[in-house]
């Protein structure tokens, strides 16, 4: 209840004063301080839960405490969390086998994910064929994420939005445009999964940084759902890198339109007309992006520098 209302260190107060706990106090415990972005804190309640009181944490700690994990950009723990499964032989579940991958993916250790996936005592399932095909796509290596996606179809897994977000991303990073644009129609035809707005702007940024700026235009007419920010934002980065003015300001003011969605879309749209000395809008894009909704969030690494 306290974690719930944000106030995990009351929880925790009432875990300290009772006599006898158990796995489903510790359990949520750490989802609790995993949930209130006290990541830290999750860590050291997973370690107290069998170090101080003895109780062997379940899959659904584990799970929790490897998203502690990924937050902090600690490999070494999340190796730590790893081994102790192997060890407790909790290992081989398919969420947490999931949970793994995910994990050693974002933090860039692929051969890692790539070991857990390719472990045959377990199951996968779309979601395990995913993460793996996203961690490969979001770090560059979009020829691998293909090849994993076409060794999932011959294995009959049929794909998700999600899957076919990853390798449309992947595609849209490696500059595979043929085969790209081969995936999409066939996500469609073929495995009836419906482009998302997600999905179509990865189209649209992999046609424009390719250079066919009027493919995506032409692209964007012919969608099957309402082009949205990310749409129009990847049409504005392409028409700026390759110098389509009129494409810029059709962008631009369809972002201006919109009204939401990155604040990048929007100080690039600002840039634009500042160019142009178009002042008013330039205010009036100020204030948008200085709304409470549109402000921008600090970055985050999946580097550690220790």
């Amino acid at each position: 209840m306290y974690c719930r209302v944000g106030r995990p260190d009351l929880a925790r107060a009432v875990l300290n004063g009772r006599e006898q706990r158990n796995v489903v106090s510790w359990t949520a415990m750490v989802g609790g301080y995993t949930e209130n972005e006290m990541f830290e804190c999750a860590v050291d309640a997973f370690r107290a839960m069998w170090l101080i009181d003895g109780i062997l944490p379940n899959t659904i700690v584990l799970i929790s405490v490897l998203s502690a994990v990924e937050a902090l950009s600690a490999l070494a723990e999340g190796k730590q969390v790893h081994g102790f499964a192997v060890r407790m032989g909790m290992y081989g579940e398919v969420s947490l086998s999931n949970a793994l991958i995910d994990t050693y993916a974002k933090f860039g250790a692929l051969h890692y994910a790539r070991r857990v996936f390719d472990d045959t005592s377990w199951c996968k399932d779309v979601i395990s064929w995913g993460a793996m095909i996203l961690g490969y796509g979001i770090h560059g290596m979009g020829v691998e994420a293909v090849a994993l996606f076409d060794q999932m179809l011959a294995s009959g897994v049929k794909p998700d939005r999600i899957v076919g977000l990853g390798v449309l991303s992947a595609c849209c990073h490696a500059g595979l445009v043929l085969k790209g644009l081969d995936i999409y129609n066939s996500l469609a035809k073929d495995h009836g999964v419906q482009p998302t707005e997600e999905m179509c702007a990865c189209i649209v940024d992999l046609l424009g940084r390719s250079g066919h700026v009027d493919h995506a235009l032409d692209f964007i007419k012919s969608m099957s759902v309402e082009p949205g920010p990310s749409v129009w934002g990847a049409l504005l980065d392409a028409s700026v890198r390759h110098s389509y003015k009129e494409i810029q300001d059709l962008a631009s003011n369809s972002l201006l339109r919109l009204g939401e969605g990155k604040p990048s879309n929007l100080v690039a749209v600002s840039n634009i007309n500042a160019s142009s000395e178009r002042w008013n809008v330039v205010e009036r894009v100020r204030n948008m992006i200085n709304q409470g909704s549109l402000k921008k969030e600090t970055g985050r690494s999946w580097v550690n520098p220790t």
